[in-house]
């Protein structure tokens, strides 16, 4: 069995230009796999510590304390282990930070170790990644999952953190769910997006885009940007409702003032139970199928109220309120909140423990939804994750901005290859 030989960690940059961490792990036989870990804008709270240097390089936001902690501290723990050993791995690394929150050792350094393991025991095994996943599931938890491709979530207009406009919801996405497969639902959604772009500019309105490849003009209202993308489904010949709906994000942690959800936007102040009413109308007015984060990450009777108005019609998404926290997660589960949870795995720190939350969503009937961050890379491995999990869903961004496609080209390639995995729906 081949065994690690080299760890080595640098510091890299985001699709924002903001530090981030890479790893790279070599196996005795020479096999060499690397990661690259994400960052994210609008962040729960109760998210694992990403560590940043805080000194007068990259304005504060340098990592190299996190990369140091993989060269002097990580690598001289897992020199010589076997790299298809991902939980007693990540155990080791997880009990050598010591911390709740990854603050000792950093959620992004212990992450880009548990990525580049997973890597590199794959190539050792010769098997795709999205396979390997699905072993570790079924190591870690005793279950087998059943593999698929994603359907995928396209945010295609940007708001709140993730563009500098006026529109206080943060993501307005499409769900091509009449797709028969993976690469009629990324003609689908490239068409619409190219058709949104048209729209934009016979309106005078800004074709620039926001962090994660959506559109990020001035409007009105949300409800208007939940109209223009209507209108680009309709001008691409499909039909809204049937053929492609709408999911929207929220991130409603950033317009609550702990009393009021603040749509400035839109001049409108909203108590918990005023808000979930205003969701609500736009859930019945249009074919809206999921809605995430539409409460503050704290604001547990808010999530009560919206979970009993609209959980039967609609997927409600928590976020903020989880961070593939499992523990935060049981918490919410127990209490009925939400019906659906994001996935990101740079909220945690490991694959283990992501794959230990998705095991609970599955045994809770709870779907999962795996996804990016708004500061990403060229690093692929959450379309290997979502399909080798059988999550069912993914959420990356818009078809545009190579760091967003990269995952898109990856799940088409994962479709040529392997004819017998389906599109879920």
């Amino acid at each position: 069995m081949s065994k690690i030989s080299d760890i080595k960690a640098i510091q890299v940059l985001d699709s924002r230009g903001v530090p981030t961490v890479s790893c790279s792990i070599t196996l005795d036989n020479n096999i060499t796999a690397k990661s690259i870990v994400p960052s994210g804008a609008s962040t729960g709270t109760k998210e694992a510590l990403e560590l940043r240097d805080g000194n007068k390089d990259y304005l504060g936001k340098g990592v190299q304390n996190a990369v140091n902690n993989i060269n002097t501290i990580l690598k001289p723990a897992l020199i010589g282990l076997d790299p298809c050993e991902q939980s007693q791995l990540d155990t080791i690394i997880i009990e050598i930070d010591g911390t709740s929150d990854k603050s000792s050792i950093g959620a992004n350094a212990i992450l880009a170790v548990s990525l580049a393991i997973s890597h590199v025991a794959a190539k050792d095994k010769g098997i795709e990644l999205h396979r390997h996943f699905a072993d570790i599931y079924q190591n870690i938890t005793g279950s087998k999952v059943e593999s698929n491709l994603p359907m995928p979530m396209l945010n295609i207009l940007n708001g709140g953190e993730h563009a500098d406009n006026n529109i206080d919801i943060q993501e307005f996405m499409i769900i091509p769910k009449g797709a028969q497969s993976f690469k009629e639902a990324m003609r689908w959604s490239s068409e619409i997006y190219q058709n949104l772009k048209s729209i934009l500019k016979s309106k005078k309105l800004s074709t620039a885009v926001g962090d994660e490849g959506g559109f990020a003009p001035n409007l009105q209202s949300n409800e208007e940007a939940i109209k223009l993308i209507l209108e680009a489904i309709e001008n691409s010949s499909l039909i809204p409702g049937k053929d492609v709906f709408i999911a929207l994000d929220c991130a409603a942690s950033e317009f609550f003032d702990g009393e009021n959800y603040n749509l400035v936007g839109e001049g409108r102040s909203l108590n918990p139970e005023s808000f979930a009413n205003y969701l609500e109308e736009l859930v019945d007015r249009y074919p809206i199928i999921s809605i995430e984060d539409g409460m503050d990450e704290n604001d547990y009777e808010g999530w009560r109220i919206l979970t009993e108005k609209i959980s039967a019609k609609c997927q409600l998404v928590g976020d903020d309120l989880f961070v593939t926290n499992k523990t935060i997660f049981q918490e919410g589960i127990i209490n009925n909140l939400a019906n659906s949870i994001l996935i990101k795995f740079n909220q945690i720190g490991s694959i283990t423990e992501t794959i230990e939350t998705i095991n609970m969503a599955n045994t809770n009937n709870y779907k999962s939804i795996i996804s990016h961050r708004s500061g990403e890379t060229e690093d692929t491995t959450i379309a290997d994750l979502a399909v080798g999990l059988g999550a069912g869903q993914i959420k990356t961004g818009a078809p545009c901005r190579s760091d967003r496609v990269a995952k898109y080209n990856r799940l088409l390639w994962i479709e040529e290859e392997s004819p017998e995995l389906s599109l879920s729906q």
